[in-house]
């Protein structure tokens, strides 16, 4: 066997005759290596800013909306712009949405209830909060809150019946944002039960848990998988029953 050809040489350097060399098969499996190493070092670093996003909205956002209802009824003995002279239990009296719109109703009802608001996109939309989807898209996410119909216990097992329930409605929820809040409120992600439900499942009389009906393969409005990295991720919008 000719030994010449497995002889130890320094990358680039000339091979005999006078032609430059080009890398060894070890060279290049070394360097490939590195680009991985980098490349997953990359992928786990936005995994992580992400994940501190997520838990950001749910403590900050999600969960400060909450306490804002929660007070807000503690302090009015009603629920947000119900009566108070005569209370049905229903948002606005008549189980319409409470959203801000141009008017700054949301901020305003809580406002004027004294009801210190939580930190949202800026002063002013504090019903909103900017956040970066899986392929690093910007998103919004919105709430409002509503009475809706809620699928509750009935008589015997595996029966269940709707109720009017006042609930936060959370829009604009990335697959994984959503499935994340949902595991962090009710312990485990499904659409169906818990406190934390997909808006189309929410008033479900069916027995068995359900998936999330997208995931972060879609690409916004649409409903099939593509799993283009570049495409801004689909959103859903969830319910979030509140405590009255």
């Amino acid at each position: 066997m000719n030994t010449a050809n497995h002889r130890i040489r320094t990358p680039g350097a000339a091979a005999p005759g006078g032609t430059a060399a080009g890398f060894t098969l070890l060279e290049l499996a070394i360097v490939l290596a590195v680009i991985g190493l980098i490349i997953s070092a990359v992928t786990v670093g936005r995994d992580l800013y992400r994940n501190a996003q997520y838990q950001r909205i749910s403590s900050t956002f999600v969960q400060g909306w909450q306490i804002a209802y929660d007070t807000y009824t503690a302090n009015t003995g009603v629920v947000p712009g119900d009566a108070p002279s005569d209370p049905g239990g229903e948002i606005n009296g008549d189980g319409s949405a409470l959203c801000n719109g141009t008017d700054d109703a949301l901020l305003n009802t809580f406002l004027a209830a004294g009801v210190e608001l939580p930190e949202g996109r800026a002063e002013g939309q504090n019903d909103r909060y900017v956040y970066q989807d899986s392929n690093g898209n910007p998103q919004e996410v919105q709430v409002c809150f509503r009475t809706v119909e809620w699928a509750v216990p009935g008589s015997s097992v595996d029966n269940y019946v709707t109720r009017e329930r006042n609930v936060m409605v959370i829009r604009d929820l990335t697959p994984s944002l959503a499935r994340h809040l949902d595991a962090g409120i009710d312990g485990k992600a499904d659409a169906r039960f818990g406190r934390f439900r997909e808006d189309s499942e929410a008033d479900s009389t069916g027995t068995t848990g359900v998936a999330w009906s997208v995931d972060d393969r879609m690409a916004y409005g649409d409903s099939t998988a593509t799993a283009e990295d570049e495409d801004q991720v689909t959103v859903v919008t969830a319910y979030y029953r509140m405590n009255r």
